[in-house]
């Protein structure tokens, strides 16, 4: 197998099955040989011989019918592992469940992974809608309420590499203009709390709040997510107080103490 030449540590091999893994998304959950070659700039035998690998593993499984690839239940049980050892996860948890007793709509955790937020958890209310909101989809940070909360505590050094990656518009509502994002993050970091209005997905509203660790480090963001109407913008300062006393619930869980850092 050839190492690649930058880290000997680093085998390409590996490095390429592991980018086929990542390539399936919600709005992607299926693939051919031919279109993760192109994709990836791999051969489509290199990608075919990766794929069978895999598939001999759980990780993907194919479709004889179609040729199409996607992911298996080995992929689902590594997660599963994941979540259940991250300890925002297990702390959280019965937080998420009262936040959904208390607002009546969906709650999520979400944390940064590169650029992108995941969610972690989710606790659905008692009239959901279809709202893709999928448990490890990566969403773009700058327009879900609870990536803009992690990008406002975050370095201003991840705000400007997602600015720089390039900020596209998936709404007529999503955040295009560097200078309003910075404006808006500034705005969260004073209110503590961020909102999201039919900025990623038409017909939905949010609002996140966030979640720190012992040091004080925000590592989380929880959010309550609804479609708009039933997420009417006069409830939303009753729904932000909410979702930031959860945030704070949540917080000392993890052995937040605000008094350490007035």
């Amino acid at each position: 197998m050839k190492k690649k030449s930058g880290d000997p540590q680093i085998l390409s091999s590996v490095k390429n099955a592991l980018r086929i893994l990542k390539s399936f998304s919600t709005f992607e959950p299926t693939k051919k040989v031919s279109e993760l070659a192109e994709q990836l700039g791999l051969a489509k035998s290199t990608v075919s011989r990766l794929l069978s690998t895999l598939a001999s593993e759980g990780f993907v499984i194919k479709d004889e019918k179609t040729s199409e690839y996607r992911l298996g239940l080995s992929v689902l049980t590594l997660g599963g592992i994941v979540t259940n050892n991250l300890e925002i996860h297990n702390e959280a948890a019965p937080v998420l469940y009262k936040l959904v007793n208390d607002t009546g709509e969906t709650a999520h955790l979400a944390i940064m992974d590169g650029l992108d937020t995941i969610y972690i958890h989710k606790e659905e209310c008692n009239h959901p809608v279809r709202i893709l909101t999928h448990l490890g989809r990566r969403n773009p940070s700058y327009c879900t309420s609870s990536g803009k909360v992690l990008l406002a505590f975050n370095d201003s050094s991840i705000v400007e590499e997602v600015i720089e990656k390039g900020l596209v518009a998936y709404t007529e509502n999503s955040i295009t203009d560097p200078n309003r994002l910075r404006e808006e993050l500034e705005t969260i970091r004073k209110q503590g709390y961020a909102v999201s209005t039919e900025e990623l997905t038409e017909g939905t509203k949010s609002v996140a709040a966030p979640i720190r660790d012992y040091t004080g480090k925000v590592v989380s963001a929880i959010t309550v997510v609804g479609p708009i109407q039933r997420m009417k913008d006069y409830k939303i300062p009753d729904i932000a107080k909410k979702v930031i006393k959860a945030g704070k619930d949540a917080s000392e869980r993890l052995g937040y103490d605000e008094r350490y850092f007035r």
